[in-house]
């Protein structure tokens, strides 16, 4: 088997409402994600999507992906999409780093796998675990009274898990958000403070231990780089989760010898696709962490990949999933892949990736390489 032509396309995706993170000095009202399409020549084609979630929340951008495919068509073409470790070696060589623009094209290869495989790309990942896959909220930044009433919200739609934006420079400001949220949760809900690396090491540490006598919960991305984030580590007592400083494997393994957490995001769409996350999650696994499997952003398509590797997750190691396309206005699959149902969600049983996205919906490609 081998891929003919490569077609894709550009969307530029409304949110529903504008996204706060990082203390409030970020700001999202539309994301630019770019799917892409592998045909073969045995008649079968997959999809991926890359999308990293504007331009400033990661060295990534979307433009990137588009110049980036350009670059790797060549090599790309006329590969076997099923020898995937040999195809991403490949990319690697033809374009070095840039994991963001390979994550597109690995993922339509997972699919085209599973297709011809004739199974669920979970089951190829490692086989689906018992249960559902938790979903957690995402709670903007805001004032405290703000913030409670997004989490009831989303306690209403069925979350249990919930993730609250935190971060700056009002030491006093996130204290009160922290304090007023944990005094707000009902018996059962889990929550993170999600900083993106939005406070200094100082900062970081006056917040967590002014908040340590409430019940327990995770602080994520304190810091902006690794070393901040390890100062902090070993002067607080809360568990640390660690997302944007992570780009590769070898970030994930120096973090592990440092001690600087006790859980990570995996997300497909950061690392370069489904196959380096698995290799990541894996290696999770190995050290014993606790991961949030989930994507930077973009439609059902990016969420229902990342889905597929948090099911093949064991249940003790995977603390929930964000599911992206809920903040979207617009949908290109309706009514298919991973969705939320009351906070859980589930990969689809259809071999794949089990998402078909509607063409028309996706207008006219910006770039086809045959």
């Amino acid at each position: 088997m081998k891929i003919e032509c490569i077609t894709v396309w550009h969307l530029d995706l409304p949110l529903s409402k504008p996204y706060w993170l990082s203390g409030g000095r970020l700001k999202f009202e539309r994301l630019d994600s770019t799917i892409v399409r592998l045909d073969t020549d045995a008649g079968i084609h997959g999809w991926g999507e890359g999308c990293p979630w504007g331009s400033t929340y990661l060295p990534a951008f979307g433009r990137g992906i588009r110049a980036g495919l350009e670059e790797l068509a060549p090599t790309i073409l006329g590969s076997d999409p099923r020898c995937l470790d040999v195809l991403n070696r490949k990319m690697d060589v033809a374009l070095p780093g840039h994991p963001y623009v390979k994550a597109a094209i690995d993922i339509a290869c997972w699919d085209i796998l599973g297709k011809a495989a004739d199974l669920p790309v979970c089951d190829l990942l490692g086989g689906r675990e018992t249960g559902d896959v938790l979903t957690n909220s995402s709670i903007s930044t805001g004032t405290p009274d703000e913030m409670i009433a997004t989490v009831a919200a989303a306690r209403a739609k069925g979350y249990s898990v919930h993730s609250c934006k935190v971060g700056g420079a009002d030491i006093a400001g996130d204290i009160a958000r922290i304090e007023a949220v944990m005094g707000s949760l009902v018996s059962g809900e889990r929550i993170t403070f999600d900083v993106n690396r939005a406070w200094t090491p100082g900062v970081a540490i006056e917040v967590m231990n002014a908040v340590a006598g409430f019940a327990p919960s995770w602080f994520e991305q304190p810091c902006e780089t690794m070393d901040q984030c390890i100062h902090v580590r070993r002067n607080t007592r809360q568990p640390i989760m660690l997302d944007e400083c992570l780009h590769s494997m070898d970030d994930h393994v120096r973090a592990h010898g440092a001690g600087a957490c006790e859980g990570v995001k995996v997300k497909p769409n950061r690392l370069g696709g489904l196959t380096k996350a698995r290799q990541v999650r894996d290696f999770g696994l190995s050290v014993g962490w606790q991961m949030h499997v989930e994507d930077v952003g973009g439609t059902v398509l990016a969420d229902t990949a990342a889905i597929h590797l948090a099911h093949s997750t064991p249940e003790a190691n995977r603390l929930a999933s964000w599911i992206g396309h809920d903040h979207l206005v617009d949908d290109i699959a309706p009514g298919q892949g991973s969705r939320n149902q009351a906070g859980r969600t589930a990969a689809p049983d259809l071999p794949g990736l089990g998402v078909e996205p509607d063409v028309q919906a996706l207008g006219e490609p910006v770039a086809r390489y045959t």
